[in-house]
């Protein structure tokens, strides 16, 4: 119900998944005669792969964090965390309020031994025609050396177990790549990190370095991630629109426009925002994806692919896993 189109994109998003993800079935929570009257306009029938729980109120993107855990306790958000919990449902997709969705979260499914909160982390595109993971988005706006670490952690594990690479190469961002630079946390975060053998850590990472793709992921806090996302969505539109502004001029920049089109496509299909939708909130007991509240159907499908991979990788069992070892070497 969440996101600015509710069931008419998560609906169809549903449907290409279940076409796609022959071994995915859905629990959708929310107003359930809207959501059935979406389900038979695009001719999907109720079987063992959909089922519908009908929930008391929703969450409104309006809502406070402690609105939504304290007076919603029957919202379509809650139910679906509380079936993650119970064991009911592998992961949980929303589309909702993130303030809101991050607290209920850490209520209801706990944070594994040994993280303070979650993180919110995505992938974004780089010139090798690869991705790297960046996090924190702004689950976190303050971090100490302590949190910094953990993000290292689970991004390390989250790398290994969806790009199946053994040994994923790990950067601090920083203002410059020397040892002596950037404020002392970060200096402690990056001589904490290096001490952990089964993680590559490589250092300092400059802004310029993260879409090289020489790093397959890059930590930071909350406040400084959120903000490289936003700036580089908006320099992705500013791109778009000075393209497109450039070919449309006159007759002659049309014709080459024409000519071009074959590149312009592939470019802005390797740029395009909807195949990196989803941000995964790590650290938690259970798995939960949180999909841009302004996604269309493609995006949100990606959404959910994201689920399921990680459904099927068992992450956080993964996760913990490698909590429990970074705790050895650090005691």
């Amino acid at each position: 119900m969440g996101g600015d189109y509710g069931p008419s994109v998560t609906i169809p998003a549903v449907k290409k998944a279940l076409t796609n993800c022959p071994s995915v079935s859905f629990q959708l929570y929310g107003d359930a005669s809207i959501i059935k009257s979406h389900l038979l306009h695009h001719k999907i029938h109720l079987n063992r792969d959909i089922t519908v729980f009908s929930s008391e109120n929703d969450v409104l993107m309006t809502d406070s964090p402690a609105v939504a855990l304290k007076s919603k306790k029957t919202s379509s958000m809650r139910m679906a965390l509380e079936a993650v919990r119970d064991g009911q449902a592998n992961a949980c997709v929303s589309s909702g309020n993130t303030g809101a969705l991050m607290a209920i979260s850490r209520f209801i499914l706990k944070m594994l031994p040994g993280i303070d909160r979650p993180a919110l982390v995505t992938a974004i595109p780089t010139l090798k025609n690869d991705h790297t993971f960046l996090l924190d988005l702004g689950a976190n706006v303050e971090c100490d050396e302590t949190r910094l670490t953990q993000y290292a952690i689970m991004g390390n594990e989250l790398c290994k177990c969806l790009d199946e690479i053994e040994k994923p190469r790990i950067g601090l961002l920083n203002v410059g790549e020397e040892d002596n630079k950037g404020s002392e946390k970060l200096r402690l975060a990056s001589d904490l990190i290096g001490a952990l053998d089964f993680i590559d850590y490589s250092g300092f990472v400059e802004g310029n370095q993260i879409f090289s793709g020489d790093y397959q992921v890059v930590v930071t806090d909350g406040f400084t991630g959120n903000n490289v996302l936003k700036a580089s969505e908006g320099l992705i539109h500013y791109l778009s629109h000075k393209i497109k502004d450039a070919f449309e001029r006159n007759w002659w920049a049309r014709f080459c426009g024409i000519l071009a089109k074959p590149v312009i496509s592939t470019f802005k299909a390797e740029i395009n925002p909807e195949k990196y939708n989803g941000a995964c909130l790590l650290g938690l007991r259970g798995i939960v994806i949180k999909s841009h509240g302004s996604a269309n159907i493609n995006a949100t499908y990606f959404a959910i692919k994201e689920a399921v991979q990680q459904a099927e990788e068992k992450l956080p069992q993964k996760i913990r896993s490698q909590l429990e070892q970074a705790r050895k070497k650090l005691v």
